[in-house]
């Protein structure tokens, strides 16, 4: 290709020296491509997506009309003059050119309109081909639609002709395939045969009794001479030539008939196709189909094919055509070509229209292929979900695979200990409209390209939302993303400062990175979105310190033999493995949001008094959590023990004023003591010994404990409470719910430091 800062295209056939002359704002972005567009179908003159044009016509009289989406914007002055703006737009752009005075379209200008990522091209068929193949293993599955049998009507079917074409089109047209068929025409598969042809009878060593017969009977003779001793058998003449077989290689053999028979049968949907489009006047669909026409023409003049004949059947089961090199592959694509010729795609519009390859839909289709297969090799996914992705119709067999409409597959992971539900969902919505804790988004509607969510077994999807035993792990196909690491790069200064720049000026290059965000923080019980990309780099970021939650890309590139799949698989497998795990922290943050939020908070639960700050020894003071021991001293003697020994006892056993050791007494942090006869009290004391400790009457004794009355007794560790937020703060204890009047306010008991607080007097 030549590249241009400036093009002029020559319409002479419309008006004699009408121009339309084409210039780049950007170099290296309008290329002449004359020399080699047309080995791969495309215009000419070949333009780039996302860069601007502007172009003139050099008469008022005609100008340019815009096909779709703005892509050509006229001056509104004069209108023979504006811009040229692809876009995302990636394919064969068809421009009418109009006359000015009738609005009559008189011409159609071509221009082909580049991807910004180099081998596209490639990309783009090696992708169709994947679809094609998994799409025909698909129906070759027990459970899909095999039986039905369908003829297709081109006229009728004219909308899919260019998508059907297609898919047959990435079959037959590889060079995968041109190779097959030259290894075959090279080395065919021959056998031995008797060839019959008219021999002097003089060089003939073996007369077998056919030609015995022929030396009586055949014509042309000469007169043998009279001493020959054949006048003796009355032998007087003998033919001059005979029919003598011998043994040859022949290539006429069953393989070799279903091999001419398959390229015929390409040829002749071929030419159809062709037929079809040259009157329908779809161009681009002429000129692809004549391509491969003159392709498989040129395979079936081969010489080999001379003498090969038609078949009579067809040995499928033959070993020649299942293992030998070259005719395996060709039976391979005859039976992908009879599947793929009937299959409708209704996604396939995206890509197919207009002659438009649209590379970034096309990769989103292509990944779901692939995760497919690639789930399919580590879950066991139902028959019936695999299958219901074909369906029959009156005229093919669809494909329900289309952008924005949800696709679910449902399988299992068995890993012994535990059973996991995996749901594989392609365009599924989370929607807005629903509070907590039902599952969707908590703003806006979003819908992620692919998600996999993952519950227990033994529960409904519905409830594991509700419980929080939920979590989905969405994934977005970004085919145009060149290098992923400088999104994720945030130490790199001019890399903000340019995005700075690009912000004020409408682009948004992180946009990307910034929807895993939106899908991981506004989706509910995400743990992790990931960019899908075709590029080189794995990059993996941890919200805290287990595989999720998490964000991220993985280079998962079009290729039949590098694909990069293998680390997406061995992250899959990693984050199975960590849902095994019953001890992660994920799992321990789950039950804490579920216990949490699992009911809306009480109007009255709450505490607006002065409270230490939860940092360094108090990290763990949560007002609800927080458990005070509610303690009687019996006399100031007692109370003075306490303080000089920061010690305080419980009775033990079964009597009263015994302590109850449920799971509030044994965490509560603080002790509130009061004494006979009090109303209120200020005696707060933080409680620092780990547990109560059993201590005898004997113990009490030797530290001078006064009148110790039970056998044994617990003890817990105290110190005085230094928070500036207790000084001087009086509770009145009698208004807690577990407080009893009389003898047994003596009786020890617990209660919230929310509820405390509720009662504090000063």
């Amino acid at each position: 290709m030549i590249s241009s800062d400036s093009i002029e295209i020559n319409l002479d056939s419309v008006r004699e020296g009408l121009r339309l002359c084409i210039d780049s704002r950007q170099p290296k972005t309008l290329f002449d491509a004359s020399k080699s567009a047309s080995e791969n179908n495309e215009a000419n003159i070949q333009l780039v997506e996302g860069c601007y044009y502007d172009y003139q016509i050099n008469s008022e009289d005609y100008l340019l009309e815009d096909p779709f989406d703005s892509i050509v914007q006229a001056h509104k002055r004069r209108p023979n003059l504006g811009t040229i703006a692809p876009n995302i737009y990636v394919g064969t752009l068809e421009l009418p050119l109009i006359r000015k005075e009738t609005g009559e379209k008189i011409f159609d200008i071509f221009l082909e309109v580049q991807s910004v990522k180099s081998g596209y091209r490639d990309d783009y068929r090696d992708m169709l081909a994947m679809i094609t193949e998994k799409c025909t293993d698909l129906l070759l599955q027990a459970n899909s639609p095999v039986s039905h049998r369908f003829e297709i009507d081109f006229n009728q079917d004219s909308k899919s002709l260019y998508q059907r074409f297609s898919f047959v089109k990435s079959v037959i047209g590889t060079d995968e395939f041109a190779e097959a068929v030259h290894r075959i025409v090279s080395m065919p598969v021959t056998k031995w045969a008797d060839i019959s042809e008219a021999r002097d009878i003089r060089n003939v060593r073996r007369f077998s009794n056919s030609n015995i017969r022929q030396i009586l009977s055949m014509g042309n003779r000469t007169v043998l001479p009279k001493n020959h001793y054949l006048q003796g058998f009355g032998i007087e003449t003998l033919p001059e030539r005979i029919a003598a077989v011998r043994k040859a290689d022949s290539v006429d053999t069953p393989e070799n008939r279903f091999i001419k028979y398959a390229l015929e049968t390409f040829l002749k949907f071929c030419s159809d196709i062709n037929s079809i489009a040259k009157v329908k006047n779809h161009k681009k669909l002429y000129n692809e189909s004549y391509l491969l026409i003159q392709e498989l023409e040129g395979q079936l003049h081969h010489t080999v094919f001379r003498d090969i004949s038609n078949p009579t059947t067809l040995k499928l089961n033959s070993p020649v055509l299942q293992r030998k090199e070259g005719y395996r592959e060709v039976l391979h694509v005859w039976l992908l070509f009879d599947l793929a010729a009937k299959l409708i795609w209704k996604g396939g519009e995206d890509v197919y229209g207009a002659g438009k390859k649209d590379i970034a839909t096309l990769y989103e289709y292509w990944l779901f292929f692939k995760l497919l297969e690639l789930l399919q090799e580590i879950l066991a996914i139902a028959p019936k979900d695999i299958s219901d992705l074909i369906e029959p119709t009156d005229d093919g067999l669809s494909l329900r695979i289309k952008q924005g409409k949800t696709i679910p597959l449902h399988g299992i992971y068995d890993a012994g200990s535990r059973k996991i539900n995996i749901r594989f969902t392609y365009n599924r919505s989370f929607s807005g409209k629903r509070d907590y804790p039902a599952s969707g988004s908590w703003t806006t509607a979003l819908r992620p390209d692919y998600s996999l969510s993952f519950w227990p077994v033994g529960i409904t999807e519905e409830e594991a939302e509700l419980q929080e035993l939920i979590v989905h792990v969405h994934f977005d196909a970004k085919y145009k993303i060149a290098n992923m690491s400088d999104y994720l790069n945030p130490d790199l200064e001019e890399r903000l400062n340019e995005e700075k720049n690009e912000n004020r000026k409408g682009i948004y290059k992180n946009a990307d990175l910034l929807k895993m965000h939106a899908y991981k923080d506004a989706i509910r019980r995400t743990g992790g979105a990931y960019v899908l990309y075709p590029g080189e780099k794995t990059l993996t970021k941890r919200g805290f310190h287990e595989i999720i939650p998490g964000l991220g890309a993985f280079p998962v590139r079009p290729s039949k033999t590098d694909s990069g799949i293998g680390e997406l698989k061995a992250f899959l497998l990693e984050i199975l493995d960590h849902f095994v795990n019953r001890a992660s922290q994920r799992e321990k943050m789950a039950f804490r949001t579920f216990a949490i939020h699992k009911d809306p908070p009480q109007s009255e639960n709450q505490v607006r008094e002065a409270l230490p700050e939860a940092f360094y020894n108090n990290r763990g003071l949560l007002p609800d959590e927080t458990f005070v021991l509610i303690g009687y001293y019996q006399s100031a003697e007692h109370y003075h023990w306490i303080k000089r020994h920061k010690l305080y006892n419980f009775r033990m056993g079964t009597g009263a004023g015994s302590l109850i050791l449920d799971k509030e007494t044994v965490d509560a942090k603080y002790l509130l003591l009061h004494t006979k006869g009090e109303r209120s009290s200020g005696a707060l004391w933080r409680i620092v010994s780990n547990g109560l400790s059993v201590n005898s009457r004997e113990d009490l004794v030797k530290k001078n404990y006064p009148d110790p009355s039970q056998d044994h007794y617990l003890l817990v560790k105290l110190e005085p409470v230094s928070d500036p937020e207790f000084q001087g703060a009086v509770w009145d204890f009698r208004r807690l719910s577990r407080y009893k009047a009389g003898r047994a306010s003596a009786l020890p008991f617990t209660c919230s430091l929310t509820e405390l607080m509720k009662c504090k007097i000063s």
